[in-house]
């Protein structure tokens, strides 16, 4: 089985946080890269015992706001 999931990846000092907005496992790395990778990892864990949901169709995008 496999499943697709959505991820927003963000830099936080010296790490890369992945995070998978479907069920908020997340993980994290020195590179995308690893942070990609050790978020798969995670996901294969996190649904090893458990059902998964299928995913909507989801759109992400970035939004300027002037204040």
């Amino acid at each position: 089985m496999s499943i697709k999931c959505n991820v927003i990846i963000q830099k936080e000092e010296n790490w890369y946080v992945a995070k998978c907005i479907d069920n908020n496992v997340a993980s994290q790395g020195k590179t995308i890269e690893e942070a990609m990778t050790n978020l798969k990892e995670a996901l294969e864990l996190y649904y090893e015992n458990e059902k998964p949901i299928e995913a909507k169709e989801t759109y992400i995008t970035t939004l300027e706001v002037v204040i």
